[in-house]
């Protein structure tokens, strides 16, 4: 049987196929104005990070740079086509283990700074839109759905995640926005070079976000993954996020409400069931001031060691930028954050406090802090300083975790 990232590829040579025939009858002027026509993109992306992890033996000093080449078609007759190269490079400062095995002389000895050298052909899809409110992609693509925490592209790391996948999105339905995808392969961030940089699956996602009226949107979903390669990822989720403000003062409230229950599926190793619940809710005034407060569960059963899991999700950006949850401990997670952000001047302040304890079965994991301070230099560079202090409780098995980054951002 053919394997089923090669069935990707063939079938984008058919999709693609009619093209060619259309231009050997004529219109290759058309086509190939629209490929002439379109749009090139080169970024740069450089960052330093330090990491200082309590059980191993050195510090990671990790510096790097990721140049990102980028090409889209113009439009032919609703065709289109892109394609995005990225090539990371390590520069001068080596002292990290990349991760997955990518850097094995360094593993068990420095922290792990997940940005592995190496080129990636990051996406290649294409493309069709045969009325306004209809698109087809097909291809190598970046899935990004809600706040990303169950399928997003990993961005924060040096080399992204994408899908392989056919995926079609539709506004026909009155008020509602509709998103499909059939997923057969996961392009992790580790890059291709290695057996954890690839992950063969069989995966459904289904997203609807529903305007109820001018500030209030209800998104149903449902995850199916079946994965080939790590058996504990395959789940199967059904869950619905509402978001929405309203008045107060100058300013106004903000609410994210989210529900979802989990079961295995496929050739999952156990048979569990978790839910997962999140609740937050923002100030935002008008002087560039905005304080939250959320919660977050993730359902833990220790019996059969099983939690609430979200394998293709961008996960730094949720339970702390130490990344120290990146796998749901077995007795599940409760997070309870506070967040607070202040535009001044040219700068975006963040700061960040979180409380870790256990789902199930008591115990605390910790606590961390998180602050960063962003800002554009010019309309095409940008500056950001970030910071992560993760402290374990006494009677946790995790390890006190700080993290430091530097990065400049470059676009053309």
């Amino acid at each position: 049987m053919m394997p089923r990232n090669h069935t990707m590829l063939l079938s984008c040579l058919l999709v693609i196929a009619p093209l060619t025939s259309l231009a050997q009858e004529g219109q290759g002027s058309d086509i190939a104005t629209a490929i002439t026509g379109g749009e090139a993109a080169v970024a740069l992306r450089y960052r330093y990070e330090y990491v200082d992890q309590d059980g191993l033996p050195k510090n990671a000093n990790a510096s790097t740079l990721r140049l990102r080449l980028n090409y889209r078609t113009g439009d032919w007759r609703g065709w289109s086509a892109f394609g995005e190269f990225d090539h990371i490079f390590h520069v001068l400062l080596t002292d990290f283990d990349s991760g997955a095995g990518t850097s094995p002389d360094k593993a068990g000895t420095y922290p792990v700074v997940a940005d592995p050298k190496g080129s990636d052909l990051n996406q290649l899809y294409v493309d069709y839109g045969w009325r306004p409110e209809w698109k087809f992609r097909f291809g190598r693509q970046r899935i990004l759905l809600d706040n990303e925490r169950y399928v997003g592209g990993v961005g924060w790391r040096q080399n992204e995640q994408t899908f392989d996948s056919v995926s079609l999105m539709t506004t026909a339905v009155d008020n509602a926005e509709i998103f499909y995808s059939y997923v057969v392969q996961v392009r992790r961030i580790f890059g291709p070079t290695v057996a954890a940089g690839t992950n063969d699956v069989n995966a459904h996602l289904l997203n609807a976000k529903i305007r109820l009226n001018d500030n209030w949107f209800v998104t149903p979903y449902i995850y199916y993954i079946d994965n080939d390669d790590i058996s504990a990822f395959s789940t199967s989720t059904l869950g619905a996020r509402i978001t929405g403000d309203i008045g107060v003062g100058e300013g106004k409230l903000a609410f994210v409400g989210e529900f979802a229950t989990q079961s295995d599926a496929a050739n999952a190793p156990v048979n569990y069931d978790a839910d997962y619940f999140h609740l937050t809710g923002t100030w935002l005034g008008t002087g560039g001031l905005s304080v939250g407060i959320g919660f977050e569960s993730l359902g833990g059963n220790p019996d059969p060691g099983a939690a609430f899991r979200t394998p293709l999700a961008t996960l730094h950006p949720h339970n702390g930028w130490a990344d120290k949850f990146l796998t749901t401990p077995d007795g599940g997670l409760d997070d309870t954050y506070l967040t607070v952000k202040y535009k001044a001047g040219k700068w975006n302040l963040t700061g960040v406090y979180h409380d870790f304890a256990a789902e199930t079965g008591g115990g605390d994991f910790g606590s961390e802090f998180d602050f960063s301070a962003g800002r554009k230099l010019t309309e095409r560079y940008g500056l950001l300083l970030k910071g992560a202090l993760f402290s374990a409780d006494s009677g946790s098995s995790l390890t006190d975790t700080n993290k430091l980054w530097v990065m400049l951002t470059a676009s053309y």
